[in-house]
């Protein structure tokens, strides 16, 4: 199956930052781009519904709208219009299931410097079935590269260099999907891939009660993800990785990593129905494009 990549819209300016974002991964990935719009019947139409319009006339404006935009900045891309009467997080849901990812918006960097996630994406991102990426507000083709010599025009953007890809290492749960998630787009994107892993410090002790010293603590752990990554480098033997094991939290980490990240991959366990915390923290801070990837 052709799997496309989808893209929620809703009209508002953070859903066509992530339309076109989308537009672009489907160009890297080679499928075709899926917009999708849900929208429901109320009795009182909602004020933003102006006179004269039905609710149904305002979802086909919208979607049209978003469709339009990114026909014209991506006139070889094959882009299908998803009109579904039903609720958004119903809606993006049933996309999810047939496609590459999912891509959703966020309300752009609050004062904390992070994502405002809304509801919506809250639930998508906690039942899809699909990988989820959240884009900000203000997202640009220009983020996803290095930062272009003095002078270079906006069509030389794409020549430069992608930003490296960041991977969340889990290494007491090194999950298959999340993993090759992040090194096929690593490959995608002819970039290095910046695997971060975490850890509390403790304190371990020797059979005869002598604490562990703290190189052998940190080189064990530095082990540790080598010997999972070992297989993955072996597949993916065109992908420069970078392994960073740091005694901190994890969340902390992982946003500092993202200031120099085109992308950050970290994972969400499918039978739970919900994120943890990690990934729950990562998409209210990082200013880089989030890949939440559901796994066993």
């Amino acid at each position: 199956m052709n799997r496309c990549v989808s893209v929620g819209i809703d009209g508002a300016a953070e859903s066509m930052a992530a339309a076109q974002w989308a537009a672009r991964e489907a160009l890297r990935r080679g499928r075709p781009l899926c917009l999708v719009h849900g929208w429901t019947w109320h009795p009182h139409p909602a004020s933003s519904v102006p006179a004269g319009s039905t609710e149904h006339e305002v979802a086909v404006r919208t979607l049209s709208r978003a469709a339009d935009s990114v026909r014209k900045a991506h006139p070889g891309l094959p882009v299908t219009e998803r009109l579904v009467p039903d609720s958004a997080v119903s809606a993006l849901l049933a996309a999810a299931t047939d496609s590459d990812l999912l891509v959703l918006g966020s309300r752009g960097l609050g004062r904390v410097t992070g994502f405002v996630v809304g509801a919506v994406s809250q639930r998508v991102i906690a039942r899809s079935p699909r990988p989820v990426v959240l884009v900000r507000a203000g997202e640009t083709a220009a983020d996803e590269h290095l930062p272009a010599v003095h002078g270079i025009s906006p069509d030389e953007i794409g020549d430069t260099p992608y930003r490296e890809v960041v991977l969340g290492l889990d290494t007491r749960h090194p999950c298959d999907e999340l993993i090759e998630f992040a090194f096929a787009a690593a490959r995608q994107y002819g970039t290095p891939l910046h695997v971060v892993h975490a850890f509390r410090p403790t304190a371990p002790h020797t059979a005869d009660g002598r604490p562990v010293p703290w190189p052998e603590v940190l080189a064990a752990q530095e082990r540790t993800v080598s010997a999972v990554l070992r297989p993955w480098r072996g597949k993916y033997t065109d992908v420069s990785v970078v392994e960073t094991v740091s005694p901190e939290r994890a969340a902390g980490a992982l946003v500092q990593a993202a200031r120099e990240a085109s992308l950050v991959v970290v994972g969400r366990r499918a039978a739970t129905n919900h994120v943890g915390a990690v990934t729950h923290a990562l998409l209210h801070h990082s200013p880089s494009p989030v890949a939440v990837v559901p796994h066993a």
